[in-house]
């Protein structure tokens, strides 16, 4: 029976009634409301308050997340930028109720718990949650305040103080996530995968030290990207935080009791993980509970089967970047910038076709206790996708279909898992350039044995860097040095591999490639001109593309009937790329965007919050 995050509200209830003495009634706390002076004192009641971290801070929908591989009809004003991206009064990000609730719990816990081993676990639960909470900070704002006790109202040193700076939160950030890693426990006697232990810690450790690192490596003004000269005397370089990146992914991957999930079925086995109700307990290091009898349920489904739901899709860009199933480059290919549908998803990587549907795709279905694909075959939907390329990732197995509706999926989503440690410690040692064939054998070679593709060789890799992965136009421009073939593999395999499980924004961010969203061609599939298509190989004709000019067609001609111009609009007119965005402007600027915004409101009451550069607030002092 999974364990639900929302059960501990009931039971906070159940926890706090009793009836009391005569001399009860003189106590000078409050007995109706929970009262931290007389709370905080056992593991059951410190488990009762921290649950709600778990419900309030991991993440709900990693699949939701707009990039520039994933596409949605209404690009968030994130996507958009320019304009579109002004300074909030309030929000954005700013939020600190949760850090102020577990700081409240540290505080209180150390003098109330009467347990010592409950103290260590649940301050280890809340030394894991501060560390999580400014890893976001940070990545939002740079420089943050820092805080780690409860501030009373009339606390002017945070509450009216100034930032502290990147390299103290993040140092801060290590001190609590090393006592998380020492003092959760490895395991629970029920298996639960749905609460913290050293190894999520670990994790997480891994995830926020490679972010940093390699933010600070191609962002070489980093120290004063918040605005605030700082002097840097003493500051950890970027190397020191990839060091550490590398040596908890190690750590977690050679000791954590985790392997792959894989049953021998490369075509299979990928799209199985994220469809199952339940957490994998081999991967899954950490997941979200999702659960359909307690009502507790996210819209992975639905946003890849219904056009109500933003109408998400994959850009041609990024299916280019998938190799073909021997382990060539597809953009390698004669004409692959001009090949159609069924002919360009042909052979490639096995992961493509548990990512989007491809010719022949079915769902899948249980069969027994087990998984495997419906006979019934589904064909692209060009009602739900923008590209052509349509959604398949976290799609529940076809005998949930009645619940195939808004917000009514149930299939547990990863926090953390083995499969992106073992990508952390591949681009950690890659850009240290200490990364060795073994490294490769034991992370993303992994990776590729479970879809059956050809390992990565890391001399080859380094002798034929891939121009399409160095390109301004399709990739990253800016990755340079001995190492520079393997870091882009490393890149390609760590968004095949991690497709639409949020990391897209993060990753172009600490990569400085704020040029891939506005510089590069938000495009999809290719049709060479006006005529009826059967694009999935089917034999049945799926799409007429028309002019103005040209009568409209017979409703059988095709299952969609797309009026250029309107319905549809091609890169060179009548002709090209499905263009998505044809009549929508994507800005990124590089002085401005790699940070948010500081809201309005929170500079108005905190003179001495500076603003990000390049934001314009209206404020002046």
């Amino acid at each position: 029976m999974k364990d639900s995050m929302k059960k501990y509200i009931v039971l906070l209830a159940v926890a706090l009634l009793g009836l009391t003495s005569c001399e009860d009634w003189l106590d000078k706390y409050p007995l109706s409301k929970m009262s931290p002076e007389t709370y905080f004192k056992s593991a059951t009641e410190l488990q009762l308050f921290t649950n709600s971290l778990y419900n309030n801070l991991l993440p709900k929908a990693p699949y939701d997340e707009q990039s520039d591989q994933y596409i949605k009809a209404n690009p968030s004003n994130l996507i958009r930028g320019g304009t579109n991206r002004q300074v909030p009064n309030s929000g954005g990000g700013w939020s600190w109720g949760d850090l102020r609730k577990l700081n409240t719990a540290l505080a209180y816990m150390e003098t109330n718990c009467e347990d010592p081993n409950a103290k260590l676990q649940y301050g280890a639960v809340c030394r894991f949650f501060r560390a999580y909470i400014y890893f976001d900070k940070v990545m939002r704002f740079g420089d943050v305040p820092w805080s780690d006790y409860e501030l009373p109202s009339n606390d002017s040193t945070v509450l009216f103080g100034p930032r502290n700076s990147r390299e103290e939160v993040m140092q801060n950030m290590i001190a609590d996530i090393d006592f998380a890693i020492d003092n959760l426990p490895s395991s629970y006697s029920n298996g639960l995968h749905y609460r913290l232990t050293k190894w999520a810690a670990l994790a997480l450790k891994a995830r926020f030290c490679l972010f940093e690192g390699t933010f600070r490596k191609y962002h070489s003004n980093f120290a004063s990207m918040s605005g605030t000269e700082w002097n840097t005397d003493g500051w950890k370089d970027w190397k020191w935080y990839l060091e550490q990146s590398a040596a908890a992914a190690e750590e977690l991957i050679d000791k954590g009791p985790f392997k792959l999930y894989s049953t021998g079925k490369p075509d299979l086995d990928y799209a199985v993980l994220f469809s199952a109700y339940d957490a994998n307990k081999d991967e899954y290091i950490l997941a979200i509970n999702f659960d359909y009898g307690l009502e507790l349920m996210h819209n992975a489904t639905a946003s890849a089967l219904m056009n109500s739901q933003g109408r998400i899709s994959l850009t041609k860009k990024f299916v280019n970047a998938y190799l073909m199933k021997d382990g060539s480059r597809f953009t390698d290919k004669a004409g692959w910038e001009t090949m159609q549908y069924a002919d360009e998803v042909k052979d490639r990587d096995p992961r493509l076709g548990q990512t989007i549907r491809i010719p022949g795709y079915s769902r899948l279905e249980m069969s027994g206790t087990s998984y495997k694909y419906s006979s019934a075959k589904e064909g692209v939907d060009m009602d739900i996708t923008l590209t052509g390329y349509q959604m398949a990732k976290f799609v529940m197995e076809k005998n949930n279909s009645s619940n195939d509706k808004f917000d009514k999926s149930y299939n547990d989503l990863p926090v953390f898992r083995l499969g992106e440690a073992m990508l952390v410690l591949a681009e950690a040692k890659a850009e240290l350039g200490t990364i060795t064939q073994s490294d490769l054998d034991k992370s993303v070679n992994k990776l590729r044995d479970r879809v059956g593709m050809p390992h990565m060789d890391l001399a080859q890799a380094n002798a034929n860097p891939d121009p399409y992965l160095s390109s301004a136009e399709w990739g990253y421009a800016n990755v340079s040095g001995e190492n520079k073939g393997v870091i882009l593999e490393i890149r390609r395999e760590r968004a095949v591999e991690l497709a639409q499980e949020g990391f897209r924004w993060a990753d172009l961010m600490r990569w400085k490639c704020g040029h891939c969203l506005d510089q590069q061609k938000i495009i999809g599939c290719y049709f060479p001109g006006k005529g009826t298509y059967d694009i999935d190989g089917d034999g049945k004709m799926d799409i007429c593309i028309y002019g103005k000019e040209d009568p409209k067609p017979a409703a059988n001609t095709a299952t969609y009937l797309r009026l250029l111009g309107t319905d549809i609009f091609l890169t060179d007119g009548d002709k090209g790329y499905i263009e998505p965005y044809q009549n929508i402007k994507i800005q990124f600027d590089e002085d401005r965007d790699y940070l948010y915004p500081v809201p309005i409101d929170e500079r108005s009451l905190n003179k001495k919050l500076c603003q990000n550069p390049g934001w314009n607030d209206g404020l002046s002092f």
